[in-house]
């Protein structure tokens, strides 16, 4: 149970409820999915790039009449799909959500490299800000922004392999949640790890 009974109404947050758009949405995922991974990594001749551009700019054509505010959409809120269908995020999968610890898998593909095969290090603060925030709903703390945020790379860290991820509180202290995480590959070696400090948001507080 909350510790904070106006916990959804800090910072004025909406109340973010699960989305159902049907299964056309994860098709459509799916297929962005490799679209970003082809944008970074084809090389065709000039003529194709083109009909891709034709392509793109028509289905911009077709959603732009339908851009809604923030919560509106589906992305973000379908937890059934990787990356609960966002874009935004690289495709993770929550596999267990309490207030002991966040734990999911994750699997980066070539749209997230940065050089050399290897993720790009900037890639994984975002995942693991991510992580945080799902620590602190998964404990019941009240809803929070980051205050700071430390990665440590301790491998590289790959694409096209599935990942464990773990976060955990590690102490809480009034407004104060001090986070940490880590980053595991399928050997158990540790990629990286992270801690923070998330810091309550006060009524009115965006």
């Amino acid at each position: 149970m909350s510790e904070d009974p106006d916990y959804e109404r800090h910072g004025g947050f909406p109340v973010f409820e699960p989305a159902d758009p049907g299964p056309g949405f994860g098709r459509f995922l799916t297929a962005m999915r490799r679209a970003q991974d082809l944008a970074v990594s084809a090389d065709p001749d000039s003529g194709t790039w083109d009909k891709v551009a034709d392509r793109a700019e028509e289905l911009v054509g077709l959603l732009d009449p339908f851009e809604a505010p923030e919560g509106v959409g589906p992305a973000n809120r379908v937890p059934s799909l990787p990356g609960a269908g966002s874009l935004l995020m690289p495709p993770y999968r929550v596999t267990k959500f309490d207030a002991e610890a966040v734990e999911l898998t994750v699997q980066f593909s070539r749209y997230h490299v940065g050089g050399n095969y290897a993720v790009h290090g900037g890639v994984l603060p975002l995942m693991f800000d991510s992580v945080f925030g799902m620590v602190i709903h998964a404990t019941g703390r009240p809803i929070s922004r980051t205050g700071f945020l430390h990665v440590d790379y301790r491998r590289v860290t790959p694409i096209d392999t599935e990942l464990t991820i773990r976060g955990w509180v590690r102490e809480a202290e009034g407004r104060k949640s001090f986070v940490n995480a880590e980053m595991r590959d399928p050997d158990g070696n540790l990629l990286a790890e992270a801690n923070g400090l998330m810091i309550r948001l006060l009524p009115g507080q965006p």
